[in-house]
């Protein structure tokens, strides 16, 4: 089935692209959610029409992820872990650990868009990439340090 994405779906596609998927899948999620519409011919003049304020909607995302990454730049946090014989930490820091860190310090970020391969297991200063948009991408300096 061919559609016509009205939001950016991972793995798929960006906001206005024809696409073709399975039948179930556009019929049983991304219709029902909101996230596309069939591509007949009706839905492709009313998505022209909505294409102009989209545009104006990814800018004002885009310029928006870029103040909140001048911000998140010069941010630095501090996480305490407790740690036994020989600073061997235990536990881990994870994206949801450094999420909460955020949250403490005023900024509101998913911690899905941060972007930790593995959780952090050892003392020390780390950079932690933070997707705030396809374009803009900040880093974090998070200091790991013993109770």
């Amino acid at each position: 089935m061919k559609i016509i994405l009205r939001e950016e779906v991972d793995n798929l596609g960006t906001a206005g692209e024809i696409v073709t998927v399975k039948d179930g899948f556009a019929r049983n999620f991304l219709i029902p959610k909101n996230f596309a519409l069939r591509a007949t011919s009706q839905n492709m003049k009313f998505y022209e029409r909505e294409k102009q304020k989209l545009e104006t909607k990814k800018l004002k995302e885009k310029q928006e992820a870029e103040v909140l990454s001048n911000k998140l730049s010069s941010v630095s946090l501090t996480a305490t872990v407790s740690v036994g014989e020989e600073d061997k930490v235990f536990g881990s820091v994870t994206s949801q650990n450094i999420g909460e860190l955020l949250s403490d310090a005023g900024f509101d970020i998913d911690r899905r868009k941060i972007q930790l391969d593995e959780p952090i297991k050892a003392l020390g200063v780390y950079e932690i990439p933070i997707k705030l948009h396809n374009e803009v991408e900040t880093k974090v300096k998070v200091w790991v340090v013993k109770e």
